[in-house]
């Protein structure tokens, strides 16, 4: 696997559009729950000087700097900021696959996805990961927030996620060779070696792989990529210091990649025995990603969202986390992420929920899933363990303000109106002002006559 430490554009120190100023921070009173899954601690000052954790423990306000801002915290919990580590902010929170292939131009996705970025820090996400995006989009976003152009977290970024002809989950939508929206076509290993070394070349954090597509006539996902065509990515992007990640949403195909280096797996959807001790022996992180499944199960129909399938979704959850329990046991990094940037999970509302299944579909404690979504986390965005998605002295001053105890409801790191404070590289973020509004976009959405066929039947049954 390759290194952890970050990429060579992490080092930088920009800030975030509207962050305020950077005055040391003393957080006082809080009752802290640190990330690392310990016991949570009341009555702790946390001092930040810049973007780092300086102190943390009872009385350190004593001795904070006179220049200090303070936030009382009493009553609250301080932790660390979320990160989302399956999240897709250049989509634009398409309907339908034809919106987001057929919808979503570079330049309006770059507009959407500036629009929405910040929407993440207000909800209390301080880094994600962004393992595929329209066109070369995300580099240039990440790069873009940490010079302080747009507002929004800490960010890893992939570019175009790599297909074989036989496609992804867009079915014949997708073509046969070249590109379209977040995907490239890879034809052979040749491509694939250079494709890969591109997306290097080009700013990408990580190469991501759909091992799994769609295809017609068959159900599920079948594993659409080669033993030989996977070595070639994987070999490839270790040899140039960058992990990869992949879609996989059978068995065979977590099994395929944890045995050819893949260093994050999501989704490992129906994995086995065979898979869990491939992907246990291999060091592989996994996110499960089961807010989105869970979402369309439960409130779907609330939003006219098609139905049918709702017993297969919730199926594949219960089959999933019951063998990703046993991964947890055995060790394996469970991330947490939200997969927002879709009409099932638009940006700012659903980056918490994965934590509360954590605790309800694999058995986790509240502390446990906590460390999922904080320090588990620095995974995704290539940082040493420890250094971030922690309360801890020398770890990154991104850090929450929760009023309410998440350790006995989860549901209040998802209601943003419990969201006391952000604090995003050491400055609070303002959480003041309006939520972002904006009017559809001319030809953002795909228009429909009808729901189904206006028949004879209907007027006269």
């Amino acid at each position: 696997m390759p290194s952890t430490g970050p990429p060579g554009h992490a080092g930088r120190t920009g800030g975030t559009v509207g962050r305020g100023s950077s005055e040391p921070l003393v957080i006082t009173g809080g009752t802290v729950v640190d990330g690392t899954g310990g016991p949570a601690a009341p009555g702790t000052d946390v001092l930040v000087d810049g973007d780092r954790i300086v102190a943390v423990g009872a009385g350190v306000a004593a001795g904070a700097l006179p220049e200090a801002v303070t936030i009382d915290a009493t009553g609250c919990t301080v932790m660390p900021g979320l990160i989302d580590a399956h999240c897709h902010v250049t989509f634009g929170e398409p309907a339908s696959n034809d919106e987001l292939f057929s919808h979503r131009p570079a330049s309006t996705s770059m507009l959407l996805a500036a629009f929405n970025v910040p929407k993440l820090l207000r909800a209390g996400v301080t880094g994600f990961l962004d393992a595929d995006c329209i066109a070369d989009l995300g580099p240039a976003l990440r790069d873009g927030i940490e010079a302080g152009l747009v507002e929004g977290p800490r960010m890893a970024s992939g570019l175009n996620a790599l297909l074989t002809a036989a496609g992804g989950t867009a079915g014949r939508l997708i073509p046969d060779e070249g590109g379209i929206g977040y995907a490239q076509v890879v034809r052979n290993r040749d491509e694939i070696v250079r494709t890969t070394r591109q997306q290097v070349k080009y700013g990408a954090d990580w190469i991501k792989v759909h091992l799994t597509g769609s295809l017609p006539n068959r159900t599920g996902e079948l594993t659409v990529w080669s033993r030989d065509e996977l070595l070639a990515v994987t070999e490839t992007a270790h040899a140039l210091d960058t992990p990869v990640v992949a879609h996989c949403r059978n068995a065979d195909s977590t099994l395929l990649a944890a045995t050819c280096g893949v260093d994050l797996i999501l989704h490992a959807s129906h994995l086995d025995d065979r898979a869990l001790e491939a992907v246990v022996e291999s060091g592989a992180a996994v996110a499960p990603t089961f807010t989105f499944l869970a979402n369309l199960a439960d409130h779907g129909a609330l939003v006219g969202a098609a139905t049918a399938q709702v017993d297969i979704f919730r199926g594949e959850i219960e089959a999933t986390a019951a063998v990703l329990r046993r991964a947890h046991e055995a060790g394996v990094p469970l991330l947490c992420g939200s997969e927002s940037g879709f009409s099932l999970t638009p940006y700012g509302h659903w980056h918490a929920r994965e934590v509360e299944l954590f605790v309800d579909v694999l058995g986790l404690t509240p502390l446990e899933a906590i460390s999922c979504a904080t320090r588990h986390g620095a995974i995704a965005l290539r940082r040493p363990l420890d250094s971030i998605g922690v309360v801890a002295v020398d770890a990154a001053a991104d850090l929450l303000v929760v009023d309410g105890d998440p350790t006995q409801d989860l549901g209040v790191l998802g209601d943003r109106r419990r969201l006391r404070h952000v604090v995003s590289r050491g400055v609070p973020v303002d959480l003041d002002r309006p939520w972002p509004e904006r009017d559809p976009l001319p030809g953002e959405h795909v228009g429909v006559w009808s729901t189904q066929l206006l028949t004879r039947d209907l007027l006269d049954p």
